[in-house]
């Protein structure tokens, strides 16, 4: 439905509800969970930003192949694999810092790359049903990891005393990135700033680039004013005193989130080259992309490869944080975690934003901080809030792949019924 005064669709709330009921009830459930946790505000808050700072990198590595129709990349599990790969290596070659991080990211490119090519080369072999497929070769992927560090690091290829089980084949279960390591909060801890100095720095940002881009002529007027609005607005929302104390005492890592500001403009930039414009192509029909000259196949496995290989970067920017590494049970969850948040923001098997993964994110793991402390004010029992956040991660993903197979015999259903 469009206006025809404006020339622009018109604002469809029901679509608009449909579209975005996972994302109302996770916020409605947040606001009752942090009210039921009896928790403070800043509190909340500084747990939240800590996961945000480890998590976003690889919730917006999940974007590219469900635009290329290959819905929900739960294999990138195998990229955090590779990761973990890199920073076995570092640890055990005493590669500290910096140099040690780089090292990491480093071998996760080509194994994450090759890991990636096999998974996209798998997954079009089961075309439809891609999203369930890379859940699988993911439980599989592990049998290999666990063996991988369990008998062939230690006893085929020899590694240092540091990262073993003494007297014992295989890598030790936890190596600790902390003291000599030299790997802890490498990169959260280049430059850390406050809170009200990263939100005045982002709008001081956004004014400048604004007004660069409507002087250069490539930002409408309507769109420059709304820009400055909401910079401006913002930060005057945080002299607030009530706002401005909640996030008083949060400090932010300004190297992590200017990664994920990288990611997010990749994202951005990559659906305006060639490729990008293949990628939506081959998501929004194979069958029309291949009649057009498109090598579907090959544009599928880049997606595929790209996403492994951001996966492995986010898994470090991850365990940076953390300071430890649960050599056989840290990757195990990045992809239904990862694939729950994107879902959360309003993100579909076929369809998501950067925006949709940034909320999706905020949402979910708002919830992660929330629901133990509701869990033992409402039923005595930590445990509870716990089994819900593996519940609702599950029942997440359930919920989207029902809804988009009702959308696609819906489609169907209407295809046949005009062709009739």
């Amino acid at each position: 439905m469009t206006d025809k005064t404006q020339g622009r669709p018109r604002f469809d709330a029901g679509k608009h509800f449909r579209e975005y009921i996972v994302t109302y009830i996770f916020l409605i459930l947040s606001v009752l969970f942090i009210w039921a946790s009896g928790r403070s505000l800043p509190e909340i808050m500084g747990q939240l930003m800590g996961r945000l700072g480890r998590n976003l990198f690889i919730v917006l590595s999940l974007i590219i192949p469900i635009i290329a129709g290959m819905g929900i990349n739960f294999a990138i599990t195998i990229g955090a694999m590779a990761a973990q790969v890199g920073l076995l290596m570092a640890l055990n070659w005493e590669i500290t810092g910096i140099p040690g991080i780089l090292v990491a990211a480093g071998i996760t490119v080509p194994l994450g790359a090759l890991f990636g090519f096999l998974i996209g080369s798998l997954l079009n072999k089961m075309k439809g049903q891609e999203t369930i497929g890379s859940l699988i070769l993911g439980y599989f992927a592990n049998g290999a990891y666990q063996l991988l560090f369990l008998f062939v690091f230690g006893k085929l290829i020899p590694l240092s005393e540091k990262v073993t089980i003494i007297g014992a084949t295989g890598v030790s279960n936890t190596l600790n990135l902390t003291g000599a390591s030299g790997l802890y909060m490498v990169l959260d801890g280049i430059w850390q700033v406050t809170f009200s100095q990263a939100l005045y720095g982002v709008s001081a940002l956004i004014a400048v680039a604004a007004a660069l881009l409507f002087a250069l002529k490539k930002m409408s007027k309507k769109r420059f004013i709304t820009l400055l609005s909401v910079a401006a607005g913002v930060s005057l929302v945080y002299t607030l005193p009530f706002i401005s104390a909640i996030f008083a005492n949060i400090r932010i890592p300004v190297a992590t989130f200017v990664l994920v500001a990288l990611l997010c403009l990749f994202n951005v930039a990559i659906m305006r080259t060639k490729l990008g414009q293949r990628f939506r192509a081959v998501g929004q029909s194979r069958s029309v992309a291949n009649a057009s000259g498109i090598n579907v196949n090959r544009v599928r496995v880049i997606a595929i490869m790209i996403s492994t290989v951001l996966a492995g970067w986010g898994q470090i920017i991850f365990i940076q944080n953390l300071g430890t590494l649960q050599t056989y049970s840290a990757h195990e969850m990045v992809g239904l975690y990862a694939g729950a948040a994107i879902l959360v923001g309003g993100a579909s098997i076929d369809r998501a934003t950067n925006s949709q993964a940034i909320i999706g994110c905020v949402l979910f793991h708002l919830l992660f901080v929330v629901s133990q402390d509701a869990g033992v004010k409402l039923f005595g029992d930590p445990a509870i809030g716990e089994y819900f956040r593996v519940f609702i991660s599950y029942g997440v993903i359930a919920v989207a792949l029902v809804m988009h197979t009702w959308r696609a015999n819906a489609a169907r259903a209407k295809k046949s019924s005009l062709q009739a």
